[in-house]
């Protein structure tokens, strides 16, 4: 599997060591023909409005929104798929609505259909205010959805990559093998 893990501010490092860990070929996407024989794409945390100012210069907005393969995002990844910024997944969501960085903090979630809790680190995260009829939620923080999927897109308001729990990346790596098998 060949995972791209968008590079232009981040948690690019702790992704990439992540997916490589669980056997994934990564590359560092800076430009749009980067995308290109991609199986899977991860956009990681960082600071969103950093995040569109830099994809829009680089081209980047418009070739994710071509993208066809699986995508996870996470924090801030999370709030540029959403309705208001690349519009790629059925979500509202609230930046830094957890608060600032002094107010981050770390929680053990339930992860749907899992009986070992997922640690999450949250990190200026973002909140979900609304999400769409085909969004599922996979774990929640106290009511909150904090870990969701719709069809090709996974999203979480923490930092899974901070962790030593690789779950939430082979739940993105699972659907990223489930996208090669329905290509083949």
């Amino acid at each position: 599997m060949k995972i791209g893990v968008l590079a232009v501010q981040g948690n690019v490092r702790e992704h990439a060591a992540m997916l490589r860990r669980l056997g994934a070929d990564v590359v560092e996407v800076r430009k749009p023909e980067q995308l290109d024989g991609l199986d899977g794409l991860v956009v990681p945390g960082g600071e969103s409005t950093t995040f569109m100012r830099l994809m829009r210069l680089y081209g980047l907005d418009e070739a994710l929104r071509s993208f066809a393969g699986p995508v996870l995002g996470t924090c801030a990844g999370m709030i540029v798929l959403d309705r208001e910024h690349l519009g790629m997944i059925d979500l509202e969501v609230d930046r830094n609505a957890y608060g600032r960085q002094v107010a981050s903090f770390e929680a053990d979630l339930r992860l749907r259909g899992d009986d070992e809790p997922l640690r999450g680190v949250f990190i200026r995260a973002p909140r979900v205010r609304e999400a769409g009829p085909d969004v599922e939620v996979l774990a929640e923080h106290e009511g909150e959805p904090v870990l969701l999927r719709q069809g090709r897109f996974l999203v979480a308001s923490f930092h899974p990559e901070l962790t030593e729990d690789t779950r939430v990346h082979e739940l993105f790596l699972d659907a990223v093998r489930e996208a090669i098998s329905v290509r083949a």
